[in-house]
């Protein structure tokens, strides 16, 4: 697997696809992706400061994930914090989920975080099962519109 920066001008088409496609997996429905261009507008500003968090992974250069990573606050310290983890169907269950989690801790240990942090939905059983393996705990439930768990692993 490869992973490279997203670059909007080439990858709007199929970042909107992939993270449309996860609410799917995770919601059942795309309803909640909100703002095409809201949502580009995003990524430019992760790419501009997380270059190496924004990624799209790829396999004899067809696109088949994305990541996309950041430092944020969070109750007062600085935390990673994954905003997706992203496979095409064919490309999940195959352990390749593990290989994201493991860029996902270089880069978050690069930026000098000691733990980090994603939401998950409680319906994506897949997801969760993966996390926890990779020892992650179940930190709380977070409800903005929807029930969340908020899972946390130290680095």
């Amino acid at each position: 697997m490869k992973y490279r920066t997203i670059n909007i001008e080439k990858d709007k088409d199929i970042i909107i696809k992939f993270r449309k496609d996860s609410y799917v997996v995770s919601f059942g429905f795309e309803e909640r992706f909100g703002d095409e261009n809201a949502y580009i507008n995003r990524i430019k500003e992760r790419v501009n400061k997380f270059p190496n968090g924004q990624v799209i992974i790829e396999i004899d250069d067809l696109p088949i994930g994305q990541m996309e990573l950041q430092i944020r606050d969070f109750e007062g310290k600085k935390i990673g914090y994954v905003n997706l983890f992203y496979l095409i169907p064919e490309y999940r269950g195959k352990g390749l989920g593990k290989e994201l989690i493991s860029y996902a801790e270089d880069f978050f240990n690069k930026s000098n975080v000691s733990e980090y942090h994603l939401w998950v939905s409680p319906t994506n059983v897949r997801a969760m099962r993966l996390y926890t393996n990779a020892g992650m705990i179940k930190f709380r439930e977070e409800n903005e519109k929807y029930l969340m768990y908020r899972m946390m692993k130290l680095l």
